[in-house]
């Protein structure tokens, strides 16, 4: 969308009384390190910023709202395009989230995740009690990986999440226990494969896993989209005792039914800025008592403090020993460090820091 557009649109919100205004700018922002995945390199993140604030006289009884739309569509999530027509239907207004979700199709899971969030941030709730969590640290693809862990673990992380899939299978196999040599006692290790393995390669894995207690478990060995994948996933996660982490098998509240009806008791990966409307889900995951792990779209500070939020207030509700890391570890990720939370890069993120995300800076920063 241009900047041109973008203020046609705001002008018209304005003209509408008292209602919400919403606002949306696109971004295209360089990664520092092109990420390596198993559905090639990733150079760049593209999205959608978005903002809500009241219109007209009732704007002085409250702030504006953020949100973030980060599409993955490898992941199963609308394309940028799909997301950039679902944001325009909305026309600059809405009454309140009901409206402007009941304009947004079911399959735009970014977009209406991006909507909730804003209506969250402009609306804002008690804290969370629990006011520090940790973080996995993410590792690269490849042989950079183990000077990668070397850095992260002077900076005091201990749980770390290894990009595999993305290069020789042997040489990541050989460099395995390598990197779990390198860890202290104590650390774990989780191997994320992007759904990159055919069945056989994803059973040597987890016999090699089994073997060591290190690795705290494999995220997606078999993709989302294969033939069989939810009966293959259901298959490994009962031959192996290795716990397998579900990520981009989960894209919205319907995949989260649908892999709650057939009972899965591996690990959830939930990327809130993926997942729709998130209160309704989360709230169906705590009643199965799911083992969730809050994680990165590789979305900028914007998203990140959407998501965190969520984790935050997920923690609360949770006895600290089933609390996992979260798979936040991921900054500095973007040239830009406006489009970075302030955390900045440690092994642990404060609730203090969450709310210090300056979302109009980089609002303004964007063409």
């Amino acid at each position: 969308m241009s900047p041109e557009r973008d203020v046609d649109a705001r002008g018209a919100a304005e003209k509408v009384g008292e209602m919400w205004k919403i606002a949306h700018r696109p971004y295209a922002l360089p990664f520092r390190v092109v990420v390596r995945t198993a559905h090639g390199p990733w150079a760049r993140r593209e999205g959608f910023l978005v903002r809500v604030e009241l219109a007209g006289e009732a704007h002085a009884k409250g702030g504006a709202g953020w949100g973030e739309v980060a599409p993955i569509p490898w992941f199963g999530t609308e394309s940028l395009a799909e997301a950039a027509e679902a944001l325009a239907s909305l026309r600059g207004a809405a009454s309140d989230l009901g409206d402007a979700l009941a304009r947004v199709p079911q399959s735009c899971v970014c977009v209406r995740a991006a909507l909730a969030a804003a209506w969250a941030d402009a609306e804002p709730r008690a804290e969370s009690a629990v006011k520090v969590l940790p973080l996995a640290g993410l590792l690269p693809a490849g042989r950079g990986v183990r000077a990668v862990a070397a850095a992260k673990l002077e900076l005091g992380y201990r749980t770390f999440k290894w990009k595999v899939g993305a290069t020789d299978d042997a040489d990541e196999r050989a460099l395995l226990d390598d990197l779990l040599g390198d860890l202290p006692a104590g650390a774990k290790l989780r191997l994320d494969a992007n759904g990159a393995w055919e069945r056989r390669t994803a059973e040597r894995w987890l016999e090699l896993a089994a073997e060591r207690p290190q690795i705290d478990y494999i995220e997606q060995p078999i993709s989302a989209e294969a033939r069989g994948a939810e009966d293959t996933l259901r298959g490994l996660a009962e031959d192996y005792p290795v716990k397998i982490a579900l990520d981009e098998s989960i894209a919205g509240a319907r995949d989260v039914e649908r892999w709650l009806a057939a009972d899965w008791r591996g690990v959830w990966v939930i990327k809130p800025a993926l997942l729709g409307e998130p209160e309704p889900v989360l709230a169906r995951l705590a009643k199965a008592r799911a083992d969730v792990v809050f994680g990165s779209a590789l979305e900028t500070g914007v998203g990140a403090k959407a998501g965190l939020r969520l984790a935050f207030a997920w923690a609360q509700s949770r006895p600290a020993g089933e609390r996992r890391a979260l798979g936040y570890g991921v900054w500095p990720l973007f040239e830009d460090k406006r489009a970075e939370p302030p955390q900045g890069g440690g092994p642990f993120v404060r609730l203090e820091d969450v709310a210090r995300m300056d979302a109009e800076a980089l609002w303004n920063a964007l063409p």
